[in-house]
């Protein structure tokens, strides 16, 4: 059984794992990051998005040995409790989120979304989260939260 090392949320693991298991199921049922939901299994609806090496992926697509040596960030590792992260603070304070289910990997895919692009247009949001999917918001208050979160980490770059 191959040996892994995965640096998650900060925290560095070493894992042996069979060479099949899915980085969603080492991180939630090894690490216990249930932060990161199994929507579909099939990288259809994004639910499970994550930060490899900066990069969102969709964690129920990637096998554990593909991320040795990356660094995963979870939706557990973005804020605190008592501080959440821009993102985060925006998707509650504009109602992005109905059942919750989607919000952990519209976080994430957003996030990613803002590397690129810190300043993204609705049309820019709206191509850029196409693969995470909402069944219950009909995105609206999801555009409206990234605008919000991009404005906030924007500032909380040129204010640091």
């Amino acid at each position: 059984m191959p040996r892994i090392t995965v640096i998650v949320d900060g925290v560095t693991y070493e894992e042996d794992v069979e060479p099949r298991v899915l980085l969603v199921h080492l991180l939630r049922e090894r690490l216990g990051k249930t932060g990161t939901p199994i929507g579909c299994d099939t990288s259809n609806c994004g639910a499970c998005t994550v930060l490899l090496d900066g990069k969102s992926v969709k964690s129920c697509s990637v096998l554990a040995v593909q991320a040795d040596g990356c660094d995963v960030v979870t939706i557990e590792g973005l804020g605190t409790s008592g501080s959440m992260h821009p993102m985060q603070k925006a998707f509650h304070e504009e109602h992005a989120l109905q059942c919750g289910y989607c919000t952990p990997g519209m976080v994430m895919a957003a996030i990613d979304l803002l590397r690129d692009d810190p300043d993204p247009s609705e049309e820019t949001i709206r191509q850029g989260l196409e693969g995470n999917l909402c069944r219950c918001t009909g995105y609206c208050n999801i555009v409206r939260a990234v605008r919000k979160g991009a404005q906030e980490m924007g500032q909380a770059v040129s204010t640091s």
